[in-house]
């Protein structure tokens, strides 16, 4: 064995260059993913090759060997800070390479060839392109985004429907090109790695749970949540007939009147300004990471919002500091009806994304990076809380506002509650009927999975979970199953929803608010961005609220009355009118910021100064406004 002296400074240098080799495959991969995701390169050959690469390099068996071999020598030397600090690393890639170890021959053949599949899926998913008739009558082709909107949104039945029908040609289409041998494939690897099947193999390596404590919690969730869930269903019944709950309609009478009389208060144009004040406010940085954010709809772009980080923030063996490159991405048609909110919702959601990553302070990238063995739980709660504030009274009165500054009146905000509490519980069971499906899909023997048994699979989980027979968004039209990365995942949304409202109650029992606390940013980055992945999901809770994983308040949350929650938001309105406006801006982002269309650059904060800043906001509004004729301008 290595003496002592010798046995740290070789695992000094292999971890060193472990780092360092990561940043290179890591960043090659999510640069080809991010061109060809977003329709700026046709280049998925060289593509699926980075995505080889990476996946070889994080599930090679010699490396993992190496890193136990370093770290048992490490662990066997005197204690130190410097010794510490190393086997903590050695740690972190101990955890990413036992998350994803391919450790036979069969089974990196099989990830090849699973690899390789899904790339010629998406290359062909780019060239569908599903019709609908529009707010103003026109058909047109519509991304996912487009047809969820006018499903919720269009005044005109038969125009909704046929948003509704475009969504069922995609489970179609998933099913004709491809999807069920990738499920096969899927399931042959988790066979060659020593699982019983792909779903119980992603949530081992990725929640560290068994699918019997997962559906504890969900069969749980569900019960709790049945009652509410049907006196909404009955609600809607009793206030619009029968036809209530056909998949058409469901979303247009819960909501889609209140949601086209919000939209004068949640432009469009304005929500990168209402975004960055809200965050400065609330204390939220970025270590002075890049970011670069893709908000509208083209062509032959990836149809749902996501956040990926190219370089992953870190210290290094100097303790210098390497922030992050992060991007996201939206399908904003500006011009349509709900896409202000929909923009504040992804600005939100995948701008809480990037404050996680940008602040996770270990001294290794492996720490700070979106895939296993980060929890999809754990990282979707960042995110999740973040635009949870979107739905307070006291947000909405200070943010939701006309360009002509007119706040949004009382009474909508009453009429908001009125339309969404009692679908609170419809919504997230829409949610938990995700993974009740990938479960039994991937449980399905190879002959079994036909289109026909899977659609009807897909059918018979949405009577049982959301009870109505047709959901409005069918299960196979979500584009999470089809990337191997977010696939057999999706429960990571709602146990995250759970903890968020673990948070939120800790911040109002300590504070008394959430909108623009200035507490809250410095905090969420201590306790929960800091450490990474370095620890559980769990123990992130406890370093902040003091109680392990708890559902309670977001079933809680679900059973208020629409009384109830419209008293409580009472309270919060009267509470922020006693505090006053906060006048002031908060503190920087600390974030270098550019706004693209593609490869163009639509604006960005230079310098990061607040006439700089201001800049990007004036930029990016007329651009919008010169393009889809919307307002160019807005106080807030």
């Amino acid at each position: 064995m290595l003496e002592a002296p010798i046995a740290v400074t070789a695992a000094r240098a292999f971890f060193d260059q472990l780092n360092r080799d990561y940043i290179a495959v890591h960043k090659r991969k999510e640069d080809l993913f991010w061109a060809t995701y977003m329709a700026t390169s046709d280049d998925h050959e060289a593509f699926g090759r980075a995505e080889t690469d990476y996946k070889a390099f994080i599930s090679d068996p010699a490396t993992l060997a190496a890193t136990r071999g370093h770290l048992a020598a490490i662990e066997a030397a005197p204690p130190g800070a410097d010794r510490d600090a190393l086997a903590h690393g050695l740690r972190g890639w101990l955890a990413l390479f036992e998350a994803n170890i391919v450790d036979n021959d069969e089974g990196r053949r099989l990830m090849a060839e699973l690899i390789e599949a899904e790339r010629v899926l998406f290359a062909r998913r780019k060239d569908f392109a599903p019709t609908h008739v529009n707010d103003s009558g026109e058909t047109e082709a519509a991304t996912l985004t487009m047809l969820s909107t006018n499903l919720s949104t269009n005044p005109d039945e038969a125009r909704r429907r046929g948003s509704f029908e475009a969504l069922q040609s995609v489970e179609r289409w998933v099913l004709d090109n491809g999807f069920l041998e990738i499920v096969r494939l899927r399931n042959r690897l988790a066979r060659a790695l020593g699982f019983p099947d792909y779903f119980e193999m992603k949530l081992r390596k990725n929640e560290r749970m068994t699918p019997r404590q997962l559906f504890d919690i969900l069969d749980d969730f569900v019960a709790r949540t049945e009652a509410a869930q049907r006196r909404g269903h009955d609600a809607l019944i009793a206030a619009h007939g029968p036809d209530a709950l056909e998949p058409w309609n469901l979303r247009f009478h819960s909501a889609g009147d209140v949601t086209r009389r919000l939209d004068p208060y949640m432009p469009f144009g304005p929500a990168l300004r209402r975004w960055v004040r809200s965050f400065r406010r609330l204390g939220i940085q970025y270590r002075g990471a890049t970011m670069r954010l893709d908000l509208l709809q083209r062509p032959g772009k990836y149809q749902n919002g996501f956040c990926h980080g190219p370089l992953p923030s870190w210290f290094d063996e100097r303790g210098r500091w390497h922030a992050g490159e992060i991007n996201f991405t939206a399908e904003a048609k500006p011009d349509q009806v709900g896409s202000g909110a929909r923009a504040m919702m992804t600005l939100f959601h995948e701008g809480g994304h990037a404050a996680h990553f940008a602040n996770v302070t270990q001294n290794s990238p492996c720490f700070s990076q979106e895939f296993a063995p980060t929890s999809m739980a754990y990282a979707e709660t960042q995110s999740m809380f973040c635009d949870s504030l979107l739905g307070d009274a006291d947000w909405l009165k200070r943010y939701a506002r006309t360009v002509d500054d007119a706040p949004m009146p009382d009474e909508l905000i009453r009429d908001r509650i009125a339309a969404t509490q009692p679908m609170r519980a419809f919504d997230e069971r829409a949610i938990a009927v995700v993974p009740y499906f990938e479960a039994a899909l991937y449980a399905m023997p190879d002959d079994d999975l036909t289109p026909e048994a899977v659609l009807a699979l897909a059918r018979a989980t949405e009577r049982r979970v959301q009870g109505v027979d047709h959901a409005p968004r069918p299960i196979l039209a979500i584009p999470h199953l089809l990337n191997q990365e977010s696939a057999a995942s999706y429960q990571g949304y709602l146990l995250a929803h759970m903890a968020v409202y673990q948070t939120r109650a800790f911040f109002l029992r300590r504070d008394g608010y959430l909108t623009d606390n200035p507490a809250i940013g410095p905090a969420l980055a201590e306790h929960y961005w800091g450490p990474g992945n370095s620890i559980d999901h769990d123990a992130t809770l406890r370093r902040l609220t003091g109680e392990g994983f708890s559902a309670r308040y977001l079933a809680e949350a679900c059973d208020w009355t629409v009384e109830q929650a419209w008293a409580s938001a009472r309270d919060t309105l009267a509470a922020a009118e006693r505090r006053g406006v906060r006048d002031d801006e908060g503190l920087p982002l600390d974030a270098h910021v550019r706004v693209v269309d593609g490869d163009e650059v639509l604006a960005d904060n230079g310098d990061g100064s607040a006439a700089a800043e201001q800049a990007m906001f004036e930029r990016f509004e007329q651009w919008v406004a010169a393009r889809y004729a919307a307002p160019a301008t807005a106080a807030q």
